[in-house]
């Protein structure tokens, strides 16, 4: 095997993994996932037993779709689309080595609020994530 050969498997394997850790660590809020995943296929019932019994729930009289919302504490890194939470778990541990644990800034939690429509059968028909309070996130980052 040539040098030009070894650099270009090297190289090769190294955008491999590069690409195998930035999927690995794309997501977002896991609450995100598991409604998309949920359209049209969870129930009320099945939303309840994972996040427990909604904030608030409005169910017309006369019949029609029920909406429920949830409020939820969300990280900065919970709401990035890439993050590496083993990268992160690696530096809390070796900060934790270095001094005591919990020690340095405490992460931001920013409020959301999760709405979520159910049909007449219960099952889920549509959600969103909005801030509580919208514009918070851009405000207290704002530099």
């Amino acid at each position: 095997m040539t040098v030009l050969e070894r650099t270009c498997c090297v190289i090769r394997t190294g955008v491999i993994i590069l690409l195998a850790a930035a999927a690995l660590g794309c997501g977002g809020p896991w609450r995100d996932g598991y409604f998309k995943k949920g359209v049209d296929r969870l129930t009320q019932d099945e939303v309840t037993e994972k996040l427990g019994p909604p904030h608030t729930a409005k169910t017309p009289a006369l019949g029609g779709n029920t909406v429920w919302t949830y409020r939820v504490p969300l990280s900065e890194k919970e709401l990035s689309p890439f993050h590496f939470s083993g990268l992160a778990n690696a530096t809390s541990q070796a900060t934790a080595l270095l001094g005591k644990p919990g020690e340095g800034p405490k992460e931001t939690l920013y409020c959301y609020r999760y709405t979520l429509t159910f049909n007449e059968s219960k099952v889920l028909k549509q959600w969103k994530r909005e801030e509580c309070v919208p514009g918070t996130r851009n405000q207290l980052n704002a530099d």
